[in-house]
């Protein structure tokens, strides 16, 4: 019992910052939704006042707002210390659950939802409140055909990122937040319109126009091209044209994304706006029933981008921002957003914790199917998410509902070419254990693993792995920084990408050798996986370490061999 009034009934929604329970308020005699705020044990005492005032900005958000396509916010209770609230109950499922479960949705249908968000975004914004968290997590589908937008956690009233945000810092979605608002930080009506629209280009075609396997992917292709092709579109492409445009002042306001929309969901042109006029009759009239087993609320999957002062320019020898298409914004601003992704590249270390790819190497071997933690849960396997069939094309590592792989090396299929056996340097005192070699990497690094072990690479990453039992090393170089911060930087990024579920850390720390993070998490329908990240040479390389959990203990001897053996160029 909360507050001496609401008593906790059953979990009903969970994300990476707090909960969501169904509960009955025994005053009034009805279902509600309570927001928990749960912070991570690694979350410090600063960062934890900020989670709290967060919450309570969601809730002053919400209680601007009554319209029917907004959850309503009931009350806000303290419990020990920290923020509930107290939401209306709407049995449903998020848009994203709806396009994991049935498949991209036909362009109607996605019209009339587009249609009732906008609604909802229109009576925000007319009451002076900034969303900032448009997607498909944050829109709900009811049992009884309503749609509705909720999660205002990131809602700020005055245009800016708020007192929540730290200077140079953007709070969101890296998939679904606007260029300018990556770029510069800036938050505006036209940015919301712009992640809606993002929000539609996922509901046709199951993942969002900029959908890449890491963040820095996300944010790089943000900065240097157009959003994805959305072939699956039909007569809703004018407005995810529309809404998709880079430049802000170019981009479809309220009135016209609804006219097109309306179009898109009727098949009949819309009469052109009354002056003045803001509210339109509620689109979820029209809206298909959406059957449900669970009722859920949004998962928290923000991400924290950094950005860099206008000082931070990409490094001589960095790849340098493309030239701009015609209707582009001026080169500083791309300059700025390829910043910020060369930025949080140098930070985490691309090739470290955050580096996946979708490049396929040659030499690839099956193993069977749901062998972890390179089974279907990462893609690939007749059971998999993306279907049956040897011959299907395989998408990239984290499609369509799957969260991409947290660390390099994680892949469907054993790949690459056996172990190529070099000669030992002249003085070494190790000798490879029996069935051992040296291996020479072409990175200039040496280290000892198994002779039936497979090579390949996984963008900067060398990948060693192991076909009998699906353990995998990694090594993976970057620019020189403190081992700790390094990967106190990786876990916050690929934690708040959401690509560790269930996440649960057991070890972050320094020491004598550099310093070590391991964690577990749980591969999306599949097991429990196991990885430890090492970081050595003056936080310049980091060796990884990926089993199925249940092997841990036994693999220790095979991680304690190879990160010995490990040695770094001169």
């Amino acid at each position: 019992m909360i507050a001496g009034r609401y008593r906790l009934l059953d979990l009903v929604g969970r994300g990476g910052m707090g909960r969501v329970w169904r509960a009955r308020d025994e005053m009034l005699h009805r279902e509600v939704a309570v927001k928990e705020i749960v912070p991570p044990s690694w979350l410090a005492d600063p960062e934890r006042a900020e989670l709290r005032s967060r919450t309570l900005r969601e809730a002053r958000a919400a209680a601007r707002l009554n319209h029917p396509a907004v959850v309503r916010l009931y009350d806000v209770i303290p419990v020990d210390g920290s923020p509930w609230i107290v939401m209306e109950y709407v049995p449903s499922r998020t848009l994203q659950d709806v396009v994991d479960d049935e498949g991209p949705l036909e362009p109607d249908r996605a019209a009339r939802i587009g249609l009732a968000v906008l609604d909802a975004l229109q009576a925000a914004h007319t009451a002076g409140v900034l969303h900032r968290d448009i997607k498909p997590q944050n829109v709900l589908v009811a049992h009884d055909g309503r749609v509705m937008l909720t999660d205002f956690g990131l809602a700020t009233f005055d245009g800016g990122d708020g007192t929540m945000t730290r200077p140079g810092m953007v709070l969101g979605s890296p998939q679904y937040v606007a260029p300018e608002r990556a770029a510069e930080g800036v938050s505006t009506v036209a940015a919301d319109l712009w992640s809606l629209g993002a929000t539609l280009h996922a509901a046709v075609e199951g993942r969002s126009p900029y959908a890449r396997s890491t963040a820095m992917a996300t944010l790089s292709a943000l900065a240097a091209g157009p959003p994805d092709p959305a072939p699956h579109a039909g007569p809703l492409a004018p407005v995810l044209a529309g809404l998709l445009r880079r430049d802000p002042h170019d981009r479809l306001d309220h009135e016209t994304a609804r006219r097109l929309l309306t179009t898109a969901a009727t098949g009949r042109t819309a009469p052109p706006p009354t002056t003045g006029h803001f509210d339109s009759p509620s689109a979820t009239d029209h809206l298909d029933a959406a059957a449900a087993d669970r009722p859920t609320m949004a998962d928290d999957q923000d991400l924290t981008i950094p950005l860099p002062e206008p000082s931070q320019a990409a490094e001589p020898g960095e790849p340098a921002p493309a030239l701009p298409r015609p209707g582009a914004p001026r080169p500083p601003r791309r300059t700025a957003l390829v910043a910020v992704a060369l930025l949080v590249a140098a930070v985490a270390g691309v090739g470290t914790a955050l580096a996946v790819t979708a490049d396929q190497p040659t030499g690839t071997t099956s193993r069977p199917t749901g062998s972890p933690p390179y089974g279907p849960p990462y893609g690939g396997g007749p059971d998999g998410p993306f279907g049956p069939g040897p011959d299907r094309p395989r998408p990239p590592p984290g499609g369509r509902g799957v969260p991409p792989p947290p660390f390099p090396c994680v892949r469907p299929d054993i790949v690459g070419v056996p172990v190529s056996a070099g000669t030992p340097v002249l003085g070494e005192k190790l000798h490879p254990p029996p069935g051992w070699v040296w291996h020479a990497d072409t990175s200039g690094f040496r280290v000892s693993v198994p002779a039936t072990w497979r090579y390949s690479r996984d963008g900067t990453a060398a990948c060693f792995q192991d076909p009998a039992t699906g353990r995998a090393f990694s090594v993976a170089e970057g620019r020189p920084a403190d081992p700790l911060v390094r990967l106190r930087t990786a876990r916050d990024a690929t934690a708040g990408a959401g690509a560790l579920p269930g996440y649960d850390e057991i070890l972050l720390a320094a020491s004598d050798r550099g310093a070590d993070w391991e964690c577990r998490w749980r591969a999306p329908d599949g097991p429990w996986l196991h990885a430890r990240q090492h970081v050595v040479g003056a936080g310049r390389w980091t060796l990884g370490w990926i089993t199925d959990d249940a092997d841990w203990a036994s693999a220790g001897t095979d991680w304690a061999k190879v990160r010995d053996s490990f040695r770094a160029p001169h």
